[in-house]
């Protein structure tokens, strides 16, 4: 699978309405700890089927970011359901990305 953009427009279709998992990564061009994440974000979602994964550009859309409570970038949510189950935030190596969805999905 690849990686979906998704804005405040379509956030609730794509994530809260999903009937997977969803991983969420909220991020910035400007954010140098997110580009060195983005490209670990995109092999998890070429490497898991079981999952939805997306990012939001929080510059873009900031709607979703405020409304559960990003304060600091990156940050990775998964959802399920339309809920929260679990959030970590800053950078995080392959391995710890890679076991942190395994536990949590």
């Amino acid at each position: 699978m690849s990686v979906h953009q998704v804005n405040d427009q379509n956030f609730e279709t794509e994530v809260l309405k999903a009937s997977e998992p969803v991983i969420v990564d909220f991020w910035a061009e400007w954010c140098g700890p997110c580009k060195a994440l983005s490209p670990l974000i995109d092999d998890l979602a070429s490497n898991n089927s079981n999952v939805k994964v997306v990012k939001v550009n929080i510059d873009d859309a900031p709607e979703a970011p405020t409304k559960y409570g990003v304060r600091g970038i990156p940050t990775v949510m998964v959802f399920k359901d339309g809920a929260v189950v679990d959030t970590r935030v800053g950078g995080m190596s392959k391995e710890q990305l890679n076991q942190w969805v395994e536990s949590v999905v």
